[in-house]
């Protein structure tokens, strides 16, 4: 008998011992966002399940059980925008083709402008091609001369135009001609890099790396360090680099432990963050504002219209004040990543914008006045890689090309820009002019009667599509034939430079309205679909019939091959 009681006395104390753990575990759960983007190990096992398959030529044109006469106004389309591409970039495919078996980063985004089912007959009939002989403006011009508006924006380094940086690297080249490529001593004009970086980001200190993820994995290094914590915790669909620890779900093939991904602009992460001790910083990129807990939209993976986006400045304010409140009374570092949207919002980035103050900050691309760069900008206190008391205990992070001079020197013309009046002259009322052109751009699809909008966050917009349909990804080209460049996530991220003055907008707005008529007119968007659930249903059969090896079917479903 008392066997019995003390088993049951210690099954009972262990019960109530795991009782905190199991909250624990609950409360974090419950902070995740209920997608699969909000759950890293889930996404990455439903990504193992999807089966490759691609449609024969004619199920491409039928995948959503159109209309015959549908179909066949889609096929003659198709064939029209074809051979307008094989015409018009000639050269410019030829160059990409020639040189894509050997660049694996051309393989990679050739393949992921459409989703998979359709890549192999859009790659054979309507290659966009990958190169440009010059750019000027707010344009740029292909190998076989054609000139488009420029709406890829370089990944959002160009913000304020292609010749502006084109003179921040010719004066930064002539600054620090007479040292050249030496590496290790620093060239003076670092001195006023640093000095302009404190005064811009209110903070202490200041490292330089080659990119932004260099920057991003040595504030999260350093912020462990400090902390003696090791769990980070990211926002649900943010990206801050391709480094493993912060990018947990698809696209990464190594496990990640001590990173937590959890739910943006809700109270129930603010409970996870007040309530542990293991924690050791908090990654924020402001870019998420626009499209809460949902990844960077892409082309790829519209395969229906259940892209979603709108910019509630006050919300995400107050949101980011909540959220300072609670690292700092947690000791939890936050770091402001704002690798894309630096000087994007103000001259002040995302601190000045929304009114909070960062631990630490990283900046990139458009800093660098042209040429690669990451910077960090942080507390004092943060950003010591060595202890006093301990000198074999250090944080190490150097890089040989780091504070490059030509870099620096570039960097140099564009901070000395930054404070011009010209520049200034650009900041102002940049939220009404942007916004403004947006709702002008939405009133002439809406007056079109054309089941497309676009969303903004400034000077970065999406485009949504308010009908549902598979082939919502079709538009990209449309767009190209009209001549107007994106980058190669297609539709999901358009990026304007300040550059763009009214007349150059309104010939963006008028193309892009003409190639939905043209989208329109060729019978895309006149599907049987009745739903954006219909769809995915229909997406879960096709997956389902391919792991049970039924190809063939009335869709015309083929197994992969290596074309």
């Amino acid at each position: 008998m008392s066997a019995l009681l003390i088993t049951l006395s210690a099954t009972a104390a262990t019960a109530v011992l795991a009782l905190p753990r199991a909250a624990e575990r609950l409360q974090l759960s419950r902070a995740k966002h209920r997608s699969l983007t909000g759950h890293a190990r889930m996404a990455r096992r439903v990504a193992g399940l999807i089966p490759h398959y691609a449609y024969s030529e004619r199920a491409f044109f039928r995948s959503d059980e159109p209309d015959e006469a549908v179909a066949l106004r889609r096929e003659a389309g198709f064939a029209r925008l074809s051979g307008r591409f094989r015409t018009r970039f000639a050269r410019t495919r030829a160059e990409t083709e020639a040189v894509r078996d050997g660049l694996s980063d051309l393989q990679f985004t050739g393949l992921y402008r459409v989703p998979f089912q359709y890549a192999r007959h859009v790659r054979a009939q309507l290659g966009t091609g990958a190169f440009a002989a010059s750019a000027e403006g707010v344009t740029v011009t292909d190998l076989d001369g054609n000139v488009f508006y420029d709406l890829a924006g370089s990944y959002g380094v160009n913000l304020f135009g292609v010749d502006f940086y084109r003179a921040c690297l010719e004066e930064g080249a002539t600054r620090v001609a007479a040292l050249g490529p030496v590496l290790g001593p620093l060239h003076p004009v670092v001195s006023g890099n640093v000095a302009r970086l404190k005064a811009i980001s209110g903070l202490d200190e200041v490292s330089f790396h080659m990119s932004g993820t260099e920057a991003v994995m040595q504030a999260v290094r350093l912020a462990r360090y400090h902390t003696g914590r090791r769990r980070i915790v990211r926002l649900c669909g943010a990206y801050h680099g391709w480094w493993g620890e912060v990018q947990p779900g698809i696209g990464n093939p190594v496990p990640t432990r001590d990173t937590l991904t959890l739910a943006d602009m809700s109270e129930r992460t603010l409970r996870v963050l007040a309530t542990r001790r293991d924690v050791a910083c908090v990654l924020v990129n402001p870019l998420q504002a626009l499209h809460p807990n949902a990844g960077a939209p892409a082309d790829s993976a519209l395969v229906d219209s259940g892209r979603r986006a709108s910019f509630d400045r006050a919300a995400y304010t107050k949101w980011l004040h909540d959220l300072r409140a609670v690292c700092s009374a947690r000791g939890i570092v936050l770091i402001l990543d704002e690798v894309f949207l630096g000087f994007r919002l103000a001259r002040g980035g995302a601190q000045e914008y929304f009114g909070v103050r960062a631990d630490m900050v990283t900046y990139g691309k458009t800093l660098g006045g042209g040429l690669p760069v990451g910077v960090l900008c942080g507390r004092a206190d943060l950003m010591r890689r060595y202890r006093d008391d301990r000198p074999v205990d250090i944080c190490f992070a150097r890089g040989t090309f780091n504070a490059h001079p030509y870099v620096m020197g570039a960097m140099g013309a564009f901070l000395e820009r930054l404070d011009t009046p010209a520049v200034a002259a650009l900041y102002a009322d940049l939220d009404a002019t942007w916004d403004g052109r947006a709702r002008r751009l939405n009133a002439l699809l809406a007056d079109a009667d054309l089941p497309v909008r676009v969303a903004n966050m400034s000077t970065v917009w999406t485009v949504l599509y308010t009908k549902p349909s598979r082939y919502n990804w079709m538009l990209q080209f449309y767009l190209r034939a009209e001549g107007l460049a994106l980058s190669w996530v297609g539709t999901g991220r358009l990026i304007f430079s300040l550059a763009y003055d009214d007349a150059a907008f309104d010939a963006v707005a008028t193309r892009f309205v003409a190639a939905a008529q043209a989208m329109r007119s060729d019978g895309w968007w006149e599907g049987g679909a009745p739903s954006d659930k219909a769809i995915r249903r229909s997406i879960l059969r096709e997956v389902a019939a391919v792991r049970l090896g039924r190809l063939g079917t009335r869709l015309g479903l083929r197994a992969p091959d290596h074309d």
